[in-house]
């Protein structure tokens, strides 16, 4: 296979950081898109004249559009070059902005989401143009920062979002993301090198075959807890996805240049790595699910803390801001324990605070406490998997595994999310008229928070061992 010769990247420092902050908008912009919507999914019913299943679709679209064309991104950044297909990206993260500002109807916005959805791929390929940086030193440096920023924008997304709203029109969430989108394209286009890529074949049949697999998978997974876990749709899309996703891999096997390269991607320390992704996701987004409700459920009830939306998103903010602020430290003890025992600290920390969220869990400023130091863990784990993943490949594939990677942390927010909800669901109890989780359920999607931390310690851990 050719290998990608990339143009060498800014050799002074002030060229190095402009590339860096670049990459960073960019990866920030698509988390922060990923929570757009977040603020108004509950209103979105009466706003679009259109039922609750049907406006769910909002935010399930651009979750099932950023899982499934994350790999290919990846891929077709090592065909065609990653500069090339980063800016093709943020191209579709402004034009579905402005579809999503401009339409009328339900219709219109999902397309819209589906289009900004597509556009997370920018994240893996961001993480592969600074692996490609021949100073070692600020290529982990930078890995660390974009990884951070993922955690960033979403939490930062949320109370913005929530202002944003109060201002009045709810549009000028995709207007403001889609002026967000052109600054980061001048931005690329300014400090990005060009790359010229392999130019080998696209697996055309393989990419579709991926998409079909996946999304019958995400779909259901995503829309159980809406139509039922036993219903036919659900099963019927899930067991479907599966079937797909086997032939797409006799498929894939017999391939002479495939979309992901699975002989690859089955070598014992990237897939131990892929498995502790996998975790890591799960882990991450017990967080992000249970800590907002837990924040903004009633204070009369045993588990509510009865802060508004916008209270709640602040309240996670320290996270956030502690997540940019230690990059740099990641990046650091990247370097001198190497990704293995990095990973292996940032994955310790967050079972810690699951640990202490299990004991100490009653008031705001125990949340604060115990999300600060997760978001602290989760930049140090986000910052170091990248790493391992791109020592395993060659250099001609790293945008492909960079996604695949992706891919396998995006499985693990889509199952953390649907478990959590799934526990909470049925250990709801009945309050006002209403149903509302129980703090024996939070308790128990704590502690899978901290098992599935553990898990990704084990795991990683373990690939460290097989050297």
């Amino acid at each position: 296979m050719a290998h990608d010769r990339t143009d060498p990247a800014p050799a002074d420092p002030r060229g190095t950081w402009r590339l860096i902050a670049a990459l960073a908008v960019a990866s920030t912009g698509g988390s922060f898109m990923q929570t757009l919507v977040v603020p108004i999914q509950n209103h979105l019913p009466g706003l679009l004249d259109a039922s609750r299943a049907s406006t769910a679709w909002v935010l399930t679209i651009s979750l099932v559009a950023a899982a499934v064309t994350t790999p290919i991104s990846g891929r077709l950044g090592d065909l065609f070059g990653k500069r090339t297909v980063a800016l093709a990206l943020i191209g579709l993260l402004i034009l579905g902005s402005l579809v999503a500002a401009l339409s009328t109807g339900l219709v219109g916005l999902l397309v819209g989401r589906a289009l900004q959805g597509a556009s997370m791929g920018i994240i893996a390929v961001a993480i592969s143009i600074l692996g490609d940086h021949p100073d070692p030193r600020r290529s982990t440096t930078g890995i660390a920062i974009v990884s951070a920023s993922l955690g960033f924008g979403g939490a930062l997304g949320l109370p913005l979002s929530a202002w944003v709203v109060q201002l009045g029109d709810w549009k000028l969430l995709f207007w403001a993301s889609a002026l967000l989108g052109v600054i980061t394209f001048l931005g690329i286009l300014a400090a990005v090198p060009a790359s010229p890529g392999t130019h080998q074949r696209v697996d055309v049949l393989g990419a579709i075959g991926l998409a079909a697999g996946l999304s019958g998978i995400l779909i259901a997974v995503s829309q159980g807890p809406v139509w039922g876990w036993a219903s036919a749709p659900t099963l019927g899309l899930g067991f479907g996805g599966v079937a797909v996703l086997l032939a797409w891999g006799v498929f894939e096997l017999r391939v002479a240049e495939p979309i992901v390269d699975l002989r690859l991607l089955a070598r014992r320390r990237l897939l131990l790595v892929n498995l502790g992704s996998i975790a890591l996701g799960f882990s991450f987004f017990v967080m992000e699910v249970a800590f907002m409700q837990m924040l903004e459920l009633p204070a009369d009830t045993d588990a509510g803390l009865g802060l508004t939306m916008l209270g709640g998103s602040l309240a996670l903010v320290p996270g956030a801001l502690a997540m940019m602020a230690l990059a740099p430290v990641s990046a650091r003890l990247i370097r001198g324990l190497g990704g293995h025992m990095a990973t292996g600290i940032g994955a310790l920390t967050i079972a810690l605070a699951y640990g202490y969220t299990l004991v100490w869990h009653d008031a705001v400023g125990h949340l604060v406490l115990s999300s600060t130091v997760l978001c602290a863990g989760l930049a140090l784990a986000y910052a170091a998997i990248p790493t391992l993943v791109m020592a395993e490949v060659p250099r001609s594939v790293t945008g492909s595994a960079n996604g695949v990677n992706a891919l396998m942390r995006s499985v693990g927010t889509s199952s953390g999310a649907a478990v959590t909800g799934m526990v909470l669901a049925a250990t709801s109890q009945s309050h006002a008229g209403a149903e509302v989780p129980a703090l024996s359920g939070f308790l128990v999607v704590f502690a899978l928070g901290l098992v599935t931390a553990l898990a990704c310690l084990m795991l990683v851990w373990a690939a460290r061992r097989s050297h």
